[in-house]
């Protein structure tokens, strides 16, 4: 583990692989309906706004699914020579295929999906998922997530949260100035409401080695309802409990969603949204047999901590002791 965590830095330091430069990383972004936050989320990748990575190091794969609000072209015109764009017709109404469509062009030896086009990401997690791979051959890394605004945007919506709000707040830290300021204007998201210390249901951003997802089918299709239902969780569920892994976990970084009316953030009346989640939870059940329930690891925790995310290193430290405390 140590030998693979020095070639890495190695890398870093610009030491030269050789003469043949392999992509260690291809980062899939899934895009649908939300040109302006998707732009936000592809320059979060930009390797003017990670730190510590070569541009040879990783690529950006941008599957957009074709909508009446696609991504500019003068935007796509500008992306750097390490990100390719892809616009596809989709008549499900599921992300599933386009991930997999991704996942079939990618050139890494790893695969990072970003299914939602409308997170942004800190500055360390694109040198910090490679740090994450050449720590183990067998590493799932993921990153946890949050919601911009102090409180989930399913309910802060209820109160008049807008895009325009949003806006605001991100203009209040300078972004994309210091990436890590993020954590000053957001809360955890629902997947990781338990904090950095206990099981998370999803994350918006994992990757792993190209035969683990080879070995996991990519996404299964049969979650076929609107924005896949539940395929996120099922992907991480399996991925997480594959024979084998090492779970590493980027607690120093994060993604960040941005209001766009999505499927479970918008503002949709709470019968409406209600029922939905009832819906794709029985879809679940009925693809599995089993109702759906966090999976256990025992991560590696890797990376930097900044003084920005000390404060969900707080609450996730006082989440875990009140659930300790409670079985004592």
């Amino acid at each position: 583990m140590l030998k693979r965590l020095q070639q890495g830095l190695r890398r870093f330091a610009g030491e030269s692989p050789g003469s043949s430069v392999e992509i260690i990383v291809s980062f899939v972004v899934i895009v649908y309906d939300m040109p302006g936050q998707a732009q936000n989320t592809v320059r979060s990748l930009f390797s003017d706004y990670q730190r510590d990575v070569r541009p040879q190091d990783y690529e950006v794969l941008i599957v957009e699914n074709e909508s009446d609000n696609t991504m500019s072209p003068e935007f796509i015109s500008t992306l750097p020579a390490n990100f390719s764009y892809h616009l596809r017709k989709e008549t499900q109404p599921t992300p599933t295929h386009a991930i997999n469509y991704g996942l079939e062009h990618a050139r890494g030896e790893n695969v990072c999906v970003v299914i939602d086009g409308a997170r942004l990401l800190t500055p360390g997690v694109v040198k910090n998922t490679i740090l994450g791979h050449q720590l183990s051959s067998s590493a799932i890394v993921t990153v946890p997530g949050y919601h911009l605004g102090f409180e989930l945007q399913q309910t802060a919506v209820g109160s008049g949260y807008d895009v325009d709000e949003e806006r605001g707040l991100m203009a209040s830290i300078g972004w994309p100035e210091n990436g890590y300021r993020l954590f000053e204007i957001s809360c955890f998201s629902g997947s990781s409401a338990r904090g950095f210390y206990a099981a998370h249901s999803e994350s918006n951003c994992i990757s792993m080695p190209r035969k683990v997802w080879q070995d996991l089918g990519g996404y299964d299709a049969r979650f076929d309802m609107r924005g896949g239902g539940l395929v996120n969780l099922d992907l991480y569920k399996r991925a997480c409990e594959y024979a084998g892994i090492t779970h590493v976990f980027l607690h120093g970084e994060g993604t960040f969603h941005q209001f766009h009316g999505g499927v479970t953030t918008g503002g949709e009346a709470i019968e409406a949204r209600k029922k939905f989640i009832d819906g794709i939870r029985a879809q679940y059940e009925e693809i599995r047999g089993q109702a759906f329930s966090a999976p256990e690891t025992n991560p590696v925790y890797l990376g930097e901590l900044s003084h920005e995310v000390q404060k969900f290193i707080h609450i996730s430290s006082n989440t875990i002791m009140e659930r300790l405390s409670k079985k004592t």
